[in-house]
């Protein structure tokens, strides 16, 4: 069993969710073909994956969304609510807007799709263990559509503004930065930090850092390089 000498070592630990075993199989197979990642636990349905999230503390749960009894919504949102530490990277075959929409509210830090490339995943994968976003392109044009019609003819300008502080905070968390390590750029705790990143969900009406960022990208507040 793998644990902590994966991770002093730099090896992302990923629990595989999803009912169908040769899909499971073949993910697992490409994934540790690298020398970064190690796959240490399978799930064939959402309850299962929240038990083995719980147990095994993974870095990223690699989730599906169709599976029986608990769904792969209601896992990643039970995961998020009791093990926020643990990342949820949703790798799923729908890109209908709904779902995407009801897995970022849930607190899903990534959302890739399964015609995506190996490459991807895996960098999806890495991405998302080191705090940043992991949107397919054709994902990310929808988050981006769905804001703008939430605020057609400019209306998005009655969201109130970021301070300065609290962009700084969140361009840090958009590259990647722990609250510790934007503590420590910023001069300030982690604590104040958890309090900035509070406030800007709420100015942004987000349950997510990767909600956050992608709202606030599409306002030019922040680039992510």
């Amino acid at each position: 069993m793998t644990s902590r000498d994966d991770t002093e070592r730099g090896r992302t630990r990923v629990l595989l969710a999803d009912d169908h075993v040769l899909v499971r199989q073949g993910i697992r197979q490409f994934l540790e073909e690298t020398e970064d990642i190690e796959v240490v636990g399978e799930a064939g349905d959402g309850a299962e994956a929240v038990r083995l999230a719980h147990q095994l503390k993974p870095d990223v749960t690699l989730m599906d969304i169709n599976m029986p009894d608990v769904t792969g919504l209601e896992a990643t949102r039970r995961i998020k609510q009791y093990l926020p530490e643990v990342k949820v990277l949703v790798l799923t075959a729908y890109d209908d807007d709904p779902y995407i929409r009801a897995l970022l509210h849930a607190g899903a830090d990534g959302y890739v799709l399964k015609t995506a490339p190996a490459q991807e995943l895996i960098q999806a994968v890495r991405n998302v263990h080191q705090g940043m976003v992991a949107l397919s392109p054709a994902v990310a044009t929808k988050v981006v559509r769905q804001m703008a019609q939430k605020h057609p003819d400019g209306a998005s300008e009655q969201v109130e503004s970021l301070t300065e502080r609290e962009i700084d905070v969140l361009r840090l968390a958009a590259r990647g930065a722990t609250n510790r390590e934007i503590g420590r750029a910023l001069e300030i705790s982690h604590r104040t930090v958890q309090g900035h990143l509070a406030n800007v969900y709420g100015k942004l009406g987000a349950n997510s850092r990767t909600e956050a960022v992608t709202e606030a990208i599409k306002r030019g507040w922040i680039v992510v390089e």
